[in-house]
């Protein structure tokens, strides 16, 4: 478990990130775009930066997604996802309205085992059961490179660490 806070006041998750070097958890979440379910080995060979965040409705998460839809552009061989458990429909809906095309958005919604094998659910206060916002990044070998759990949800994650990552 970890302990993060939210306006200040302390909340947990229900494990840790994975450790840096380690294989990187395989997954299946809902592609924003076509409600398809990918995993990660559709993305085998590239690095793999993953912005994981409460909900793309509130403007700190909003602000993640556009930061690394911007970044995504000069990335060579790398995918940004943007990952939540909102419901596709809204993923999809906001990515339109701002025209952001770099980013990759992808829901946990339906299969809730992503959440569970970073350690990044919340497991209590006002955001539980949401992810706790968090970046991880994955080489091309499929191993870790890179981790963030932002220590207070409200506050934006360390973009320059993690595009130096890779």
């Amino acid at each position: 478990m970890s302990k993060i806070t939210l306006g200040g006041k302390p909340t947990n998750t229900i494990g840790e990130l994975p450790s840096v070097g380690s294989a990187a958890p395989d997954f299946i979440l809902t592609n924003a775009a076509d409600m398809s379910e990918v995993s990660l080995k559709h993305y085998a060979g590239k690095n793999v930066v993953m912005n994981i965040f409460p909900s793309v409705d509130t403007g700190v998460c909003a602000a993640s997604v556009r930061k690394f839809n911007a970044e995504a552009s000069k990335l060579n061989n790398t995918v940004v996802l943007c990952i939540s458990k909102d419901l596709p429909f809204a993923m999809k809906r906001f990515c339109g309205a701002e025209g952001l095309n770099n980013v990759v958005t992808l829901s946990d919604y339906r299969n809730k085992g992503f959440s569970k094998n970073y350690g990044i659910e919340i497991t209590d206060g006002a955001f539980e059961a949401l992810d706790a916002r968090a970046v991880v990044v994955v080489g091309t070998d499929g191993k870790i490179k890179h981790t963030e759990l932002v220590p207070e949800i409200g506050q934006e994650p360390n973009y320059e660490a993690a595009i130096k990552a890779i």
